[in-house]
């Protein structure tokens, strides 16, 4: 300030001087170019003390690496890019309320147009769909990926037309990726793809050859992505959702509907709590010959769109998998969603949904597998000899800690038969049933004959099988078996003896620094890790996969600020449960 006062004085001054020239009219002894002149020197006097006088800040400016972030995108998913970017436009339509998709492929354009009859967009929603951050979409309420899955498009097109239509806003716009940090868009006249109703995508692949052009691609993608919605078996389940059902339409002609009538065929429910609706729905059959490879396994679906396939999501493997398949729709689950809505969540709350209704498909899934004698061998032969004592000593570690931590109830099992013994004086008839954590039991089909008498209790090793067992129905019903269901249990019941569903496998990850991963519900130990390799050397195998058990459940368990409590307590736990085996050796 103080430079700026003293430039101002000299300014004065100076302004003082040239005084004689700048009043001086044109009349007088000075032309007026000189009073130009001398204004210029006057303001090229005060420009630099001006912008001395000013604070100096720098000013930066975030850029963002657009094609990588695109890339970034595409990579979330596990399906190629033209798969994706198919997938994710019919999912966007199906979650605009579209009753029919219309798909054509046009090679010698080349364009890829597919046209619904959803809601259509505004003219100001139109524009922030193309911001890539940007989306009104909610958890739970639909299958696209967050309103930013078309945008993996722009990857392989020259240009993305879209048009959309509602009421009277009837806009349309052109979008391309300009360089790796651009990607402008501009409006244009609409080109007629929406005649009433909805939104419309042109695409225009760079490769001429691209797969997106190609009919039979776009049909195999379809049926694989979205088969719950040309199966008519699930028309039932999806009635909820799409109340006037879902039109593929490619090239002329509609999707036929396909279903497994020519296969053996066991039809699925997967029930919640007391309700007779059932909250899930599917079927599991056998083939007489091997199955292609992307039909095996059991899929599990929300809203139509197939998340998972095989066999390994359910932990579960037949004796004959290649010959075994499924399909099961879970609208519940669209909750558990993950953000590229290609998997579930298994951490939190929604984890937690998610593990729970999985446990009551694994039990119908398993049920009928036991009918048919399709079993698979004991998973126990498979475990390392390191594992085996802490995997006995989880069965009452996970029991006690599910009531203070409910979270790990999903991974509680109850067994049928028997009951357990609960703290508590007076006779039998005063003990207080406690309410039952969230678990998944085994409901049986409608039966007309008395339950048979619960078998005795297993023997200690067969209480390790993670694969749920279920109850023989009762030799005197000579009836058609009904539909094999899962259910969740709620209310109040009766506490029967629990046995964990969790299991312990080993791997071997060189580039992780984790101890242990939890994947389903199965703990997988990383081998390969140091201290891993210490504790074998040391003979103390027991207590490192203790301890990255404790690991990996804190993540599903607690919030971070609370794991180092979780573990403190698991470890307490685990340590106490060598003095209850010690005592019932004794007895």
């Amino acid at each position: 300030m103080r430079s700026a006062s003293s430039g101002v004085r000299r300014a004065g001054s100076f302004a003082r001087w040239l005084s004689p020239i700048a009043g001086a009219g044109p009349s007088e002894a000075y032309p007026r170019s000189d009073s130009i002149i001398a204004a210029w020197l006057i303001a090229a006097w005060l420009r630099p003390i001006a912008h001395r006088s000013k604070v100096q800040r720098p000013v930066g400016e975030t850029r963002v690496d657009l094609l990588h972030l695109l890339e970034d995108l595409r990579d979330a998913y596990p399906g190629s890019t033209e798969e994706t970017i198919l997938s994710e436009i019919v999912a966007n339509s199906l979650d605009s309320g579209a009753t029919t998709i219309t798909i054509t492929t046009d090679p010698t354009a080349p364009a890829l147009t597919i046209v619904d009859d959803g809601e259509g967009m505004r003219r100001r929603e139109l524009a922030r769909y193309h911001d890539v951050a940007a989306s009104a979409k909610t958890r739970g309420a639909g299958i696209g990926f967050a309103g930013v899955g078309i945008k993996v498009a722009l990857l392989v097109c020259a240009e993305v037309v879209t048009e959309t239509r509602r009421g009277k806003h009837h806009v349309a716009s052109s979008w391309r990726l300009a360089s790796r940090h651009r990607a402008p868009w501009r409006w244009i006249p609409p080109l007629g793809l929406v005649t009433r109703q909805g939104t419309a995508v042109r695409l225009t692949p760079t490769n001429a050859l691209s797969p997106l052009l190609d009919p039979g691609f776009v049909e195999s993608v379809l049926r694989r992505s979205f088969e719950p919605l040309l199966d008519p078996a699930l028309a039932e389940i999806l009635s909820a959702h799409y109340p006037r059902g879902i039109a593929l339409v490619l090239n002329g002609p509609a999707l036929e509907h396909q279903g497994g009538s020519a296969f053996e065929v066991a039809p699925l429910a997967i029930r919640v709590g007391r309700k007779r609706k059932p909250a899930g729905a599917g079927y599991l059959l056998r083939a007489g010959e091997t199955l292609s490879e992307e039909r095996r396994g059991v899929a599990v679906s929300t809203f139509g769109k197939v998340i998972r396939r095989g066999w390994d999501w359910l932990a579960l493997t037949p004796a004959a998998p290649e010959r075994v398949a499924g399909l099961i729709e879970v609208p519940a689950l669209a909750e558990c969603l993950t953000l590229n809505k290609a998997d579930f969540i298994r951490a939190g709350a929604r984890g937690a949904t998610y593990l729970a209704y999985r446990k009551a498909i694994q039990e119908a899934v398993s049920r009928q597998l036991q009918l048919w004698g399709d079993t698979g061998e004991p998973a126990e032969r498979a475990r390392r000899r390191a594992a085996r004592p802490v995997e006995r000593d989880l069965e009452g570690v996970l029991a006690d800690l599910a009531d203070e931590f409910p979270l790990l109830a999903p991974l509680v099992e109850q067994r049928a038969g028997g009951q357990r013994r609960l703290p508590a004086t007076g006779s039998g008839s005063d003990v207080i049933e406690r309410r039952a954590p969230l678990l998944a039991v085994l409901e049986a089909g409608p039966r007309t004959a008395e339950p048979a008498t619960p078998a005795q209790a297993p023997s200690q090793e067969q209480a390790i099988t993670p694969v749920t067992t279920s109850v023989e129905p009762a030799p005197s019903a000579q009836l058609e078996p009904g539909p094999a269901t899962g259910r969740l249990a709620a209310g109040s019941r009766t506490r029967r003896p629990v046995r964990y569903g969790l299991s312990i496998q080993f791997e071997a990850r060189s580039d992780d620094a984790e101890l242990a991963r939890l994947v389903e519900s199965t703990v997988w130990v990383n081998e390969a890790h140091p201290a891993y390799r210490r504790a074998v050397a040391s003979r103390s195998e027991g207590y490192h996969v203790a301890l990255a058990v404790a690991l990996a459940l804190a993540a599903l368990a607690v919030d971070p600020a609370k794991e180092h409590a979780f573990i403190t307590a698991f470890l307490a736990r685990w340590g106490a449960a060598i003095e209850r085996r010690g005592g019932s050796r004794r007895r």
